[in-house]
């Protein structure tokens, strides 16, 4: 992966996702540390493979759903059933910037209707406040 800018925390995040597998586990406790080494060096190469991807394919997008959330990546999908603050490679993909699309059922409909509008062209208009009030879309995103 030579010549891919690499944030000490997402390799920190990704080896401790490797080496909690139940798998490396198992192989740890049985005596075999070198195998599950090798297999967590192998994990951690092959999601930074898929972050690398999500980054330079404009067609990647994180899609986060009642049966997990899963990357896509054009031909590749990577899923989890777990919920999306446990499928960290997910996570890591949306925060360096891939698009997130949460279609999940609404729980709260009330809550819901009074989210403000997203203002559209950077426009926010301050004379409203309320459901009709329109902010930017880092603002929403924060309220959501």
């Amino acid at each position: 992966m030579k010549g891919i800018p690499m944030q000490t925390g997402v390799l920190r995040v990704l080896r401790a996702t490797a080496a909690s597998w139940w798998r490396h586990r198992e192989l740890r406790r049985a005596g075999q540390t070198a195998l599950a080494q090798r297999l967590e060096r192998q994990t951690v190469l092959r999601d930074l493979g898929y972050l690398k991807q999500a980054a330079s394919l404009p067609n990647a997008r994180v899609i986060c759903g009642e049966g997990g959330p899963f990357l896509h990546l054009g031909w590749t999908t990577v899923s989890s059933f777990a919920p999306i603050e446990r499928f960290p490679l997910a996570a890591l993909a949306v925060a360096r910037g891939t698009p997130f699309i949460d279609i999940r059922p609404i729980s709260d409909v009330i809550a819901f209707a009074s989210l403000p509008r997203v203002a559209r062209g950077g426009s926010v208009d301050a004379d409203h406040s309320g459901a009709g009030q329109s902010v930017s879309l880092t603002t929403y995103i924060d309220m959501v």
